[in-house]
């Protein structure tokens, strides 16, 4: 695993307890030398675990549509920037080049992001480890509502198979190098 994906907030107006553990998650990739890719951003959550990855060493590869440039939103200190022309083509980039994808809490778009690849994976478009990591019980809701798609046959059983679910970045790696092998032939299930 050379790349992870991590999906989470913009916000700086949240409880402290997430800072620090995005300020951790970037500890832990760049000592395990993993290269860090998010959403570009240089506040909140994203600001917080590409500069923690900087710090102790890492590698962060940004991502981030040009409009947010514009708005002086993107970070000026990461390892690499790529600079997108739409939304669709910054998500793309970030889960082409991930071995994993993580998503740390976050509001809409973090959200959006984490259920689109959990799509993409049940079409077999995306095969690899999404970890879901629920501070706080912050993605109870979420998952409630996941099994309540399964238990109203909206998704299959074996979907539950797509991510799994952590109370810590600790477990992060772990989960990660745990999770079910995934691949296009589970295209065949997408549907029921």
């Amino acid at each position: 695993m050379k790349y992870v994906c991590v999906y989470c907030a913009s916000s700086t107006q949240i409880n402290q307890e997430y800072f620090d553990a995005a300020e951790r998650l970037g500890e832990i990739l760049a000592d395990k030398n993993i290269h860090l890719v998010y959403g570009g951003g240089s506040m909140g959550l994203m600001g917080t675990i590409a500069d923690s990855s900087l710090k102790h060493g890492g590698k962060v590869t940004g991502i981030i549509p040009g409009f947010m440039c514009e708005q002086e939103w993107d970070h000026n200190g990461l390892t690499e920037l790529i600079v997108t022309e739409t939304m669709h083509e910054r998500k793309e980039k970030m889960a082409v080049m991930a071995d994993a994808a993580i998503a740390l809490p976050g509001g809409c778009g973090t959200l959006e992001e984490l259920l689109e690849v959990i799509t993409w994976k049940q079409l077999g478009i995306f095969s690899k480890p999404i970890i879901i990591v629920n501070i706080n019980g912050y993605f109870d809701p979420l998952i409630e509502m996941l099994h309540k798609a399964i238990e109203e046959n909206f998704m299959r059983e074996l979907h539950k198979g797509i991510w799994q679910v952590v109370s810590s970045v600790e477990a992060i790696i772990p989960a990660i190098k745990n999770a079910p092998v995934w691949d296009s032939s589970v295209r065949k299930f997408a549907a029921i």
